[in-house]
C-alpha cells in the first residue's frame, strides 16, 4: 500500500471516466457527493458510479459494461430513505421497483463503489456514519445460492459444489418437451416440489420446474456399501419411480445437394447399393425408408435408409451406358444403444432440402453407479440397492429411501443437510413447507418444538430395527427428509468396455473414446508401473500385440526396408536389390516414424541380430 497523498494548497484531484484522464478537480471528494446526488436526483442515469480513492487522490466515474452492480437503499443523516409510507405505498401497488430507483430511494452499486459505502445490515444498526442499508442479507448471494437452503449453515466450497450441481440436475427443464427436439433431454417421471423452499425458489416459481425428490434419509453406516460418499437407496422405492427419468436423444439426417446436381435420397437401400448393411438393419423402416414411431431399436439398427451418389463420376460400363450406382449412407443408432422411437419429424432444412429428424426414449432407471445430490453439495453414487424388506425400520414402519454414511457431515461442515433433514420431518406433521432462506429462513427451535409436540425426539434421532434379522440396532438413528436430485452422470451413458475393434488408419492403433468405440488407453504412467514390477511380457502385450503389431520385411545387407514382389513372388531390397529378407514384429507407429525420416531425405537403417 502506497502513503496516503497528502493535500497542499495547489494539489487537485485527478478525475477518469472509464479509466480515462480526463482531468482536475480541486476536491475530489466533494465531486463524487456533488455526483451521487445528481444520480439520486435522476439528472445523471442511475446505471454511473463514482468511485473517490483517497489514499491516491483519484475520482474514476465508470459507465462501462459487464460490471457487477447491486441494489442497496440509501441512509442519509442516520435515517433510512425507505420510510414507512413508502413502504405502505410499495404494498399497495401505487409504487414499484423502478420508482424507488428513479426517487433515490434505492441505488445500485457496483465493486468499485461498494469500497465508498459503509453498509448496515439491518435498520436496527444504522449509526450516524452510515451510507447505505442491505435490502435484504440474502442480496450477497446469486441466483442459483439464493436457491439453495440455509446457505449460513455450510462451508462455501460445498455452496459452489451445490450450486454447479444444481444445474446438473434432471426434472421437467420445459413443459413443453413433448414438441421440442433437443439434442439430449432428460424428464423426470415423478418430480416434486422441496419441502424446504427459499423466497427466490418461491418467486422463481420453480415449482412449476422441479427437478429432484423428497427422500426419507437414515444417516447411518450399511455393511460398508456406502463408504466414502457411496449411499445405500432403497430398490423398491426406485422400483416404485423414485429418481426415475426418462432420456430423448434426436439423431438428424439431411438429403444433401452435391454441386454435380446430383443428392441424396432417403429411401429403404436395396442389396445393389454399395456398403449394403444387410436385411437386419432395415427391419423397422417403412416404404419411405423411414422408422415407424414406437419401434424398439438397439445399436446400429438404421432409424432413417439414405443413398448417396458416389464419390467419384460414374465409370462407363461394358456396354457404353453410364450406371447410376449408390452408396449407403443411413442414419444408425450408434453402437452400444438402445430405446423406442418416441416421435419423427420430416421437414425441410434451412437450404430447403428435406430433413428428417428422429427423437429416441429410453428410461433410465437408477443403478449401482448413478449419481445423486443434496442441496448441500453432498454428492454420491449409489453403492448397493437393498429391498424394501431388508432395509431397517423405525417403529412406525417407516423405511428410509436412501442411507448416507454419518462420515460425510463433520469434515465438510454441512450443517445446513441435517437441518434440512430436521426441517422437513418436523413440518411433514405439520402440512407445511419449510423456510430455509438465507438469514432470515426457520430456525432449530422451531423444529424442536414441532417434533416434540408430535412425540418424536427432538434431535431427529430414532430407534431403528434391522430389516434383516428383525433386531433392534443398539444405536439412536438421525433420520429425517431431504431433497434430493439425480445428477446427469448417469453410468448407462458413460459405460465402455471393448474387446476389438476400429483402428486408426495412420497409425493402426485402436481409436480414442466412447463414441468411437475406443480402447481404453494405457498411459506412460501405467507402463512406468509395469516397468518397476519388471513385467516385461505385460508390457510387450500391451503395447505391442494389443495395439498396433505389425510384421515388416527387413533387408540384412543394407537395413532398409523391404518389400514383397508379387511378379517374381519373392522379397526383394528396393535400395539394394538384396534377397537376405528377414521378417521383424515392430509397432506401426514405428513403422510411420521411419516413413517420416525418409520423407525429410534420411535413410534410417536397422541393423539386424540374431534373439540370441
Amino acid at each position: 500500500m502506497g502513503k496516503r497523498r497528502k493535500r497542499t494548497a495547489d494539489s487537485r484531484t485527478s478525475v477518469y471516466l472509464n479509466g480515462k484522464y480526463v482531468g482536475l478537480h480541486p476536491s475530489g471528494s466533494d465531486l463524487a457527493q456533488r455526483l451521487r446526488e445528481k444520480r439520486r436526483m435522476n439528472e445523471i442515469n442511475f446505471q454511473v458510479n463514482v468511485y473517490y480513492s483517497e489514499r491516491l487522490d483519484e475520482l474514476h466515474v465508470v459507465t462501462d459494461k459487464g460490471r457487477v452492480r447491486r441494489p442497496f437503499i440509501v441512509v442519509e443523516g442516520g435515517k433510512s430513505r425507505m420510510t414507512p409510507e413508502i413502504l405502505q405505498k410499495l404494498k399497495n401497488n401505487d409504487l414499484n421497483w423502478h420508482h424507488l430507483v428513479k426517487m433515490g430511494v434505492i441505488e445500485y452499486l457496483d465493486a468499485q463503489e461498494e469500497e465508498n459505502a459503509f453498509v448496515a445490515l439491518t435498520e436496527k444498526e444504522i449509526l450516524p456514519e452510515h451510507t447505505h442499508l442491505e435490502v435484504d442479507n440474502a442480496g450477497i448471494f446469486g441466483v442459483v445460492s439464493s436457491v439453495l437452503p440455509y446457505p449460513e449453515h455450510n462451508s462455501s466450497p460445498r455452496i459452489t459444489m451445490a450450486c454447479a450441481m444444481a444445474k446438473q440436475s434432471l426434472g421437467i427443464y420445459t413443459t413443453n418437451f413433448n414438441l421440442r427436439y433437443d439434442t439430449r433431454a432428460y424428464i423426470m417421471f415423478y418430480p416434486q416440489q422441496p419441502i424446504l423452499q427459499t423466497s427466490i425458489y418461491k418467486a422463481m416459481k420453480l415449482k412449476n420446474k422441479s427437478a429432484g425428490q423428497n427422500f426419507i434419509v437414515a444417516l447411518t453406516s450399511y455393511h460398508g456399501y456406502n463408504m466414502a460418499d457411496a449411499l445405500v437407496v432403497n430398490r423398491s422405492a426406485v422400483d416404485r419411480g423414485l429418481g426415475r427419468v426418462a432420456m430423448f436423444k434426436t439423431y438428424e439426417t439431411e438429403e444433401r445437394v452435391y454441386p454435380g446436381g446430383q443428392k441424396d435420397k432417403v429411401e429403404a437401400p436395396t442389396p445393389d447399393v454399395a456398403g449394403y448393411r444387410g436385411e437386419e438393419s432395415y427391419r423397422h423402416l417403412a416404404e419411405d425408408g423411414i422408422i415407424l414411431p414406437e419401434s424398439d431399436v438397439k445399436g446400429k439398427d438404421v432409424l432413417v435408409g439414405k443413398t448417396s451418389p458416389p464419390r467419384f463420376l460414374e465409370e462407363i460400363s461394358v456396354f457404353g451406358a453410364v450406371e447410376e450406382k449408390k452408396r449407403e449412407s443411413s442414419l444408425a443408432l450408434k453402437p452400444g444403444e438402445s430405446g423406442r422411437v418416441d416421435s419423427v419429424l420430416v421437414t425441410e432444412g434451412p437450404s430447403g432440402n428435406r430433413l428428417v429428424k428422429v427423437r429416441v426414449r429410453t428410461v433410465k432407471v437408477p443403478e449401482v453407479g448413478d449419481k445423486f445430490a443434496s442441496r448441500h453439495g453432498q454428492k454420491g453414487v449409489i453403492g448397493l440397492l437393498v429391498p424394501h424388506e431388508d432395509m431397517p425400520f423405525t417403529k412406525d414402519g417407516i423405511v428410509p429411501d436412501l442411507i448416507m454414511n454419518p462420515h460425510a457431515i463433520p469434515s465438510r461442515m454441512t450443517a445446513g443437510h441435517l437441518l434440512e433433514m430436521l426441517g422437513c420431518k418436523a413440518f411433514s406433521f405439520e402440512g407445511k413447507l419449510v423456510d430455509g432462506s438465507a438469514f432470515s429462513g426457520n430456525k432449530e427451535e422451531e423444529f424442536v418444538e414441532t417434533l416434540k409436540k408430535n412425540g418424536f425426539n427432538e434431535h431427529g434421532e430414532e430407534t431403528l430395527y434391522d430389516g434383516v434379522t428383525g433386531q433392534e440396532i443398539k444405536a439412536k438413528i438421525f433420520i429425517g427428509v431431504a431433497y434430493y436430485q439425480r445428477l446427469h452422470h448417469l453410468v448407462s451413458n458413460k459405460m465402455h468396455v471393448r474387446s476389438r475393434g476400429p483402428v486408426q488408419l495412420l497409425t493402426h492403433q485402436p481409436t480414442e473414446g466412447r463414441a468411437r468405440e475406443g480402447g481404453l488407453r494405457f498411459g506412460e504412467m501405467e507402463r512406468d508401473c509395469l516397468i518397476s514390477y519388471g513385467a516385461s511380457m505385460l508390457i510387450k502385450e500391451r503395447l505391442l500385440e494389443e495395439s498396433d503389431k505389425t510384421v515388416q520385411l527387413v533387408c540384412n545387407d543394407c537395413g532398409g526396408v523391404a518389400t514383397h514382389d508379387y511378379a517374381r513372388n519373392k522379397d526383394l531390397c528396393p535400395v539394394c536389390q538384396g534377397e537376405n529378407i528377414h521378417q521383424v514384429e515392430v509397432s506401426y507407429a514405428f513403422k510411420l516414424l521411419l516413413d517420416e525420416i525418409k520423407s525429410m531425405s534420411i535413410f534410417p537403417r536397422l541393423l539386424l541380430k540374431d534373439k540370441g
